[in-house]
């Protein structure tokens, strides 16, 4: 399961994108601003999973930010394409560039998109 926010252009983008790679429908999007979020999801804190990607792995594990990433693309059967962001060395690198970008997704989206944000970005 995949926390996300449906407000941000680029988020909504790549959860279409991982939806239509999920042929056996394996993975479950959740919008962290939908009005009943806290009602279904009140251990997780939506203003968290904001700042960063949260999810739930096949077992019942929390994980977070690339993490989460990792495991919808080893999901629908595309692990191998970001798996060295996983590596010893390389990880560290790519979990700090990835909350650098989770904290600006909003002005690239601006820039990529040309939408900063969006009422409800439609999955």
């Amino acid at each position: 399961m995949i926390f996300y926010d449906g407000g941000c252009p680029l988020c909504v983008k790549e959860m279409k994108h991982l939806s239509k790679l999920d042929k056996r429908n394996r993975l479950l999007f959740e919008n962290i601003n939908a009005e009943d979020f806290n009602d279904r999801y009140p251990h997780i804190d939506p203003i968290a999973a904001n700042r960063y990607l949260h999810g739930v792995d096949s077992s019942g594990k929390e994980i977070y930010g690339l993490d989460v990433t990792y495991a919808a693309w080893q999901a629908v059967g595309k692990g191998v394409y970001i798996a060295p962001l996983r590596w010893p060395g390389i990880r560290w690198l790519a979990d700090r560039a990835y909350l650098l970008f989770a904290k600006h997704r909003n002005r690239l989206s601006r820039w990529l998109t040309g939408q900063e944000r969006c009422e409800q970005c439609n999955l």
